[in-house]
């Protein structure tokens, strides 16, 4: 392996990163709908992408999880966290992804049992193992449902989200809830994972909505930390000492991982 590149005090570069993180879609007044992403590099360190617009990707652009991606970027002038790079979304490429058999390895020097040791050590995202205490759905407000679905109804009506046969956003009605204990104490987070929410909706579709739910509460509350999981965390970029659940990774004893 050559030297590495992108070393921290350069401002701009090309590399390559297998994507850990696709958390829900969120509106901002600055990029509109964007979708928080992070990966691990070849050298085994984390970098948070965005603004990423998912929905405008071309298809051959629309990465998944455990895929390896190759992007240009540059550091934000707006986000002083170590890890984040503005992405040129048109520079994306998809390289190849993850074989299941070389994850375990991959991910196994990312995992922490600490945040606040993370936050010590100026880094805003992780890979945490800790103990699922509880997982709980919770039903959101109709004044919540309506500021989410109008807030995504400014950004469409704004921006040309049908010219790639882009698919509108639906507000999941739910938020599903992970209470963890770790090395730190306990807390209690909201899982912003894409495809948490879109497990949901397949459910619903296959099942109705109640099945979908106790299925929800089966596997994702009970199943999991059984057989084991870890909570892929990134910090607010607002509130840099606020941890957010940014994704789940299936991990068994045996050491064998699956994403969600």
């Amino acid at each position: 392996m050559g030297p590495e590149p992108n070393r921290p005090t350069e401002n701009a570069g090309r590399t390559e990163a297998v994507v850990i993180i696709k958390a829900s879609p969120q509106v901002g007044d600055r990029h509109g709908e964007t979708v928080c992403c992070a990966g691990i590099d070849l050298y085994g360190r984390w970098l948070r992408l965005y603004p990423v617009s998912f929905r405008l990707l071309d298809r051959n652009k629309k990465f998944a999880r455990w895929d390896r991606i190759s992007f240009s970027w540059r550091r934000p002038r707006d986000d002083p966290r170590p890890e984040s790079r503005r992405v040129d979304q048109d520079s994306i490429a998809i390289q190849g992804i993850l074989p299941k058999s070389e994850r375990p390895g991959f991910l196994d020097k990312a995992i922490v049992t600490s945040l606040r040791r993370e936050r010590e050590a100026g880094r805003s995202l992780a890979l945490l193992r800790a103990e699922i205490v509880g997982f709980f759905v919770e039903k959101k407000t109709s004044s919540q449902m309506e500021d989410e679905a109008a807030r995504f109804e400014r950004v469409r009506a704004q921006t040309d989200l049908f010219s790639k046969e882009s698919v509108p956003h639906r507000v999941c009605p739910y938020k599903f809830k992970y209470t963890y204990r770790m090395d730190d104490g306990e807390r209690t987070g909201t899982c912003q994972d894409w495809e948490t929410e879109a497990t949901f909706w397949n459910w619903s579709r296959m099942k109705g909505e109640a099945a979908a739910l106790e299925e929800m509460q089966r596997i994702f509350g009970e199943e999991y930390p059984r057989k084991g999981m870890l909570l892929a965390m990134g910090t607010h970029s607002l509130y840099p000492d606020t941890w957010l659940i940014n994704g789940v990774v299936r991990m068994n004893s045996s050491g064998q991982a699956t994403l969600f």
